[in-house]
Parts: structure tokens; C-alpha cells; sequence
């Protein structure tokens, strides 16, 4: 019942912070300029056409009931229209969440390897401390620190050419595809049958993935080195070997609960930055999610486009730390008594 009680009560506390930030991303994207001014520059357009469709965007109301106008559309699933020239007036919820779709798909996959394989060297380094272990996982911790994660993709595209080049010399092309890894944003797979699925779903995700592990591995394996460390030193579990405990039930059962506490802060901050800033490595391998969609956004000034990616944004990050306030609960049960 607690635990009802406290998600109830994050809940409650997300919904004014959701509500806060959209009016602040609101009146920040109708500061960037006339969403309009590209439309007003093309002659084969009436001035009638252009005061319908200002006001059908509400350009002719003040800020703040232009806000609610747009805030009571959102919420009934009429996230306006893309004003950007090409796109026909498309809607945009489903240019956003298409978007989403894909950048969620690749994110969420990438950040669960790079916690959990994070969290076994981490604990491995901190068990070890000292030993060739802890050394091999710190050199390349901080070796994957020191590069940007433009270099990590490019350095990974660069190979890829060769893998390829082995895949076909090995006469492996018949069952992993010729391209066997690609630069293909993932709607754009054409496959035949489940095995060409898997095949070329690999082939797509491969790169990507291990490009944006590359850094949050790194970030999760130093974390939960220096939290098991800490735990590892704290009085209950000297207490708990002095009562002549194993050390695997004094690792599993007493430090490494407490040890994952400071790891899942750094997850929900990770996952929302990563989702936010996946652009690079969606340019790099030429994927058509949520990066790709901001820098058409902005580049061609269509605030409708860019209001739906920052509220999809900030409800994924609210979501994120939603999640990691209740793994605090369940990790500690004094956090949701309290």
C-alpha cells in the first residue's frame, strides 16, 4: 500500500512539472520567430492563405492564451500541423512519434546493455580493486570517456566496411545480406521472411547501438565501481562479515542492493540526455529519428514540429526519473516509508 501511496504521490508531483515546462518550451519556441516567414517569401501564396493558416496556428491571439489553445489541442490529440515547406501541411503527431519510434527503439536498447554489462564490470572492479581487472576496466572506461561520440560512430562506420568486405569474402552474403551491417534508418528495411528480418535488424542496430553504449558504459561502470566501494566500506557490512557471512551473501545480499542506488540517478539523467541527443549518431549512420526531425524543426522554423519533440522529450525524461524514484523504493524501503 506504501508503494501505491508513493507512486501516486510522483505522479501528482510530475503533472505540474510537465505543465510548467511546456509553457516555458511554449513561449521560448514562439520567441525563435515568424513560423511563417518562409511561406510569406513564396509569391504563389495568397495574403489569404497565409491569414488562415496563422490563424489556424493561433498566431493571432497573445502568448498565453495561444499556450492553452495549443495545450487543450495537445491534450485531445490535435498537435497542429507542420508548416515546413514539403511537408503538405502534414500533422504532426505522427511525424513526431514515428520519429520517437525509432530514436526510442534504438535508445532503450543501447542503454539497458550499456547498464547492465556497466553494473558486472563495475561490481567486478570494485571486488577486485586494484587487480588487473580493476585496471583493464578503468583504462577502458576512461579511454571510451576521452572519446567524443562522433569519433566512436565514425571509427565504427569505418570498420564496417571492412567486416562487410570479410562477410562477402567468407561467402557468408547469402545468409547476412549484402550489406550485411548498413546505414539504413530501420523503417527503410525491406526484408523477406523472419531469418532476413533478424539478419538485417542486426546489421541496422549493430553500429548505432554500440556506439551510444560506448559512452553510458562507461559513465555506469565508473559509478557503480566508486557506489560498491563506498558501500563496501560501510559499517553494517564489516558488521556483517565480523558475523562471519560469505562474501558473495555480503556482496549480493548487503552491498549491492545499496550500491545500485546511485546508478539509477544516473540512468534517468543518461537516458533523457541520450534520447535528446542521439543526433550525431543519427546523422552518422543516416537513421530518421528524433535528431534528424529537430534540425529540420529548427532549420525551417516549424514551431508546431518542434513544441510536439520538446513535450515528447520532457514527458520521456519525467517518465525516466519517474522510474528511477520508484527503483529507489524498491532498493530501499526508508526512501517511500519516508
Amino acid at each position: 500500500m506504501n508503494l501505491v501511496i508513493y507512486i501516486l504521490r510522483r505522479l501528482a508531483i510530475s503533472i505540474p512539472v510537465l505543465l510548467v515546462g511546456t509553457f516555458l518550451c511554449f513561449v521560448m519556441v514562439a520567441g525563435t520567430g515568424d513560423p511563417l516567414g518562409e511561406l510569406r517569401q513564396n509569391p504563389t501564396i495568397s495574403k489569404e492563405a497565409l491569414a488562415a493558416t496563422a490563424a489556424k496556428l493561433g498566431l493571432d491571439q497573445g502568448i498565453v492564451p495561444r499556450y492553452f489553445t495549443w495545450l487543450g489541442d495537445f491534450l485531445s490529440g490535435n498537435w497542429g500541423i507542420s508548416i515546413a515547406q514539403g511537408n503538405a501541411l502534414a500533422p504532426v503527431a505522427p511525424k513526431v512519434m514515428a520519429a520517437f519510434g525509432v530514436t526510442l527503439k534504438l535508445v532503450v536498447g543501447a542503454e539497458i546493455l550499456a547498464l547492465l554489462i556497466g553494473i558486472i564490470v563495475g561490481v567486478l572492479a570494485a571486488v577486485k580493486q586494484y587487480s588487473i581487472i580493476d585496471y583493464i576496466a578503468t583504462t577502458l572506461a576512461f579511454l571510451l570517456f576521452s572519446m567524443p561520440i562522433f569519433c566512436v560512430a565514425i571509427v565504427l562506420k569505418r570498420y564496417a566496411i571492412e567486416i562487410n568486405g570479410w562477410v562477402r569474402d567468407l561467402g557468408l552474403s547469402d545468409v547476412l545480406g549484402n550489406p550485411w551491417l548498413r546505414t539504413t534508418s530501420p523503417e527503410q528495411l525491406r526484408t523477406d521472411g523472419i531469418g532476413d528480418f533478424i539478419t538485417s535488424t542486426i546489421g541496422a542496430y549493430l553500429l548505432p547501438t554500440l556506439s551510444i553504449m560506448a559512452i553510458s558504459f562507461a559513465a555506469y561502470s565508473r559509478f557503480q565501481r566508486a557506489s560498491m566501494l563506498e558501500v563496501m566500506g560501510s559499517d553494517y557490512v564489516r558488521t556483517a562479515r565480523a558475523k562471519g557471512l560469505g562474501n558473495g551473501r555480503v556482496i549480493f545480499r548487503h552491498a549491492f542492493r545499496n550500491a545500485l542506488i546511485p546508478v539509477s540517478t544516473l540512468f534517468s539523467v543518461n537516458f533523457g540526455s541520450v534520447l535528446a541527443g542521439a543526433i550525431i549518431t543519427e546523422t552518422v549512420f543516416n537513421w530518421h529519428g528524433m535528431g534528424t526531425l529537430l534540425v529540420e524543426a529548427v532549420t525551417k522554423n516549424d514551431t508546431q514540429v518542434m513544441m510536439g519533440w520538446l513535450v515528447v522529450i520532457a514527458s520521456s525524461v519525467i517518465v525516466a526519473n519517474l522510474i528511477a524514484d520508484l527503483m529507489y523504493g524498491i532498493l530501499d524501503p526508508r526512501i517511500r516509508v519516508g
